[in-house]
């Protein structure tokens, strides 16, 4: 009976040890690895007026698959298409959706355009898909230079940062962005028919489109 004891206390304290080092080693792993967020991003070759100037690096990329949406409006002494919002879908290498894209009033920034009825400005807008941090941006150049930018597509941007917000629960993963870049684009462009005269005021056309966007964020935790 005692050697049966002993086995069993042996054989229990075995169970602990393992158990002991296994919550070790799973520590440690967690520790040692990057948050959930983190994400190696090497930005491609872009043209000259899109570099993002030193002191950011990029930390998040994003494959975009969506719509480039345009409604015909009064233009001069005509019409034209002009774009009303962005709907797209951005999404990791694996395929794991990461960010939404669309228009929004940026409550960072109060309206200036007496075209739109609104107290705040409409911008790009990014909400991550997990925590709902979300970037506001402001175009600073486009480029449509053939050697980057594939015929038909809609033009590479740089934009900066006009706005953020921490989600609801706190999260933040897009609220140290300093800037965004639009490129590797596909489709896009307003079509070349269907706003030709004023019977055609308020067609709408949504023309598929693809690209890739990177953020970045200051190096020192600095704004910018």
């Amino acid at each position: 009976m005692k050697n049966c004891s002993a086995s069993k206390n042996r054989v229990a304290r075995r169970v602990k040890a393992i158990a002991w080092s296994a919550a070790l080693a799973a520590a440690i792993t967690a520790s040692a690895a990057p948050p959930a967020h983190a994400q190696r991003v090497t930005p491609p070759p872009v043209p000259d007026n899109l570099k993002v100037k030193e002191g950011n690096t990029a930390f998040l990329e994003g494959h975009a698959f969506g719509t480039q949406n345009y409604v015909c409006l009064p233009s001069g002494s005509g019409v034209a298409f002009a774009l009303f919002t962005p709907e797209a879908t951005l999404f990791r290498d694996n395929d794991k959706q990461i960010i939404t894209h669309f228009f929004s009033p940026n409550p960072s920034e109060p309206n200036t355009n007496p075209a739109v009825v609104t107290p705040e400005m409409i911008r790009a807008t990014w909400q991550h898909s997990r925590d709902s941090s979300t970037v506001w941006a402001k175009l600073d150049q486009p480029s449509t230079d053939p050697a980057f930018v594939a015929p038909g597509a809609v033009a590479w941007l740089l934009l900066s940062r006009a706005g953020v917000q921490d989600g609801p629960t706190g999260g933040n993963i897009l609220s140290a962005t300093t800037f965004i870049q639009r490129v590797n684009t596909s489709g896009g462009l307003a079509p070349s028919s269907g706003c030709t005269s004023p019977a055609d005021i308020g067609k709408e056309a949504f023309v598929p489109y693809t690209a890739d966007y990177i953020f970045y964020r200051a190096d020192d935790g600095a704004d910018d």
